[in-house]
């Protein structure tokens, strides 16, 4: 039936043509005589009548026609998106309201999150752009996945959160991945909350819920403040280069633990973890840090640590030799866990000019793209 009627439509078209004697082709020039006009119709007659055609395929005469064109989609009216898992928003989970944001956009988007648990694996891919995760508090608003890198095929996988976007923003909001703790000896159990690969990203009272590989820190420059992560083994992990402050570190570990595993590779690379006036607490017997990568890079200044710390406070990952290569230090720290008695010799008792390069957000050149007051 479509057919006949593009037919039709088209046949009238080309009457009111050759009535006029010719037609002029608007891009070239070209005059089509009524005999050229009557050939090219016979000829897609000829194409619908075959059993084969699946398609109406319309003739290709360029006459001068006026064509109908779809109008471009309206402009949003606003930069805002309410995701309700009530149905009290413009979408009821993150992946749709993060699809709905064009690609390539440079102005920032926010999404307002209702208070709910949201139970979704989400991606930020690079192309979306500045994007704020605008939660209702923390204890109010929760993404959360179950997922570990046995099932999920790697660690990387079982993010329940990823961000690849730079100038990303999350306030105001949980991650979790509820994956269980892993028992001693257990492979395959990483399972990352939250993994983040973008530049120039800012968090500000987020938490950050889970066992082993909790905070995937992976690349780009970062900031977190007032956040709490919580975790057992290595739950602060990557190549970032990062500066918490006022965070607490909280560790679930029964026993074995670690905060940290930084995996800078190289000794031209900017990367490490800066950590200022936050809080070590909880349950174990945990290393600060353990070397990932031969030139990891991590330092604790004015810290309080709980007694939860392991004498040695650092770990070469086994590798003697990345205790020559490794950079491990505390300045100012106190609790009862930041007696340096028995402290790895390898490690540094930093003084206040070999931390000064970690104490503010020129660490992670923050002066040039955090907010002025850091919110």
């Amino acid at each position: 039936m479509a057919g006949r009627q593009v037919f039709v439509c088209l046949l009238l078209a080309l009457v009111a043509v050759a009535a006029q004697g010719a037609s002029v082709d608007s891009k070239n020039g070209k005059s089509w005589t009524d005999e050229e006009i009557e050939k090219e119709m016979m000829d897609w007659i000829d194409r619908m009548g075959k059993k084969e055609e699946s398609k109406v395929h319309a003739p290709k005469i360029n006459v001068n026609f006026a064509t109908s064109k779809s109008s471009p989609a309206p402009a949003p009216a606003s930069r805002i998106i309410v995701v309700d898992r009530k149905g009290k928003g413009d979408y009821r989970t993150l992946k749709k309201a993060i699809k709905a944001i064009p690609n390539g956009d440079k102005e920032r988007w926010t999404i307002k999150v209702n208070p709910g648990v949201y139970k979704e694996r989400v991606k930020i891919p690079k192309e979306k752009g500045p994007i704020t995760l605008l939660g209702s508090g923390h204890h109010k608003t929760k993404i959360t996945y179950n997922l570990n890198a046995e099932k999920a095929g790697g660690t990387l996988k079982s993010a329940s959160v990823s961000v690849k976007s730079d100038h990303f923003i999350a306030k105001d909001i949980s991650f979790e991945n509820t994956s269980p703790a892993p028992k001693p000896g257990a492979v395959g159990q990483q399972a990352v909350a939250f993994e983040i690969s973008g530049d120039k990203a800012a968090f500000y009272r987020c938490v950050f819920l889970g066992y082993q590989d909790t905070l995937y820190d992976r690349y780009g420059r970062h900031y977190f403040k007032d956040c709490r992560i919580r975790g057992s083994i290595d739950y602060i992990f990557g190549n970032g280069q990062s500066y918490y402050e006022k965070c607490t570190l909280e560790s679930v570990a029964e026993t074995f633990g670690s905060l940290t595993a930084q995996k800078r590779m190289t000794k031209k690379e900017e990367t490490g973890y800066s950590f200022v006036d936050c809080k070590v607490k909880g349950t174990g017997y945990l290393y600060l840090s353990r070397a990932w990568g031969p030139y990891s890079r991590v330092v604790f200044i004015r810290t309080y640590f709980d007694d939860i710390i392991r004498p040695e406070g650092w770990y070469n990952w086994g590798i003697p030799g990345r205790e020559k290569t490794v950079f491990y230090g505390e300045y100012k720290c106190f609790g009862p866990g930041a007696n340096r008695q028995g402290r790895e010799q390898w490690s540094y008792n930093l003084t206040a000019k070999q931390a000064k390069p970690f104490m503010t957000v020129d660490w992670i050149d923050g002066k040039d793209w955090l907010p002025k007051g850091r919110q």
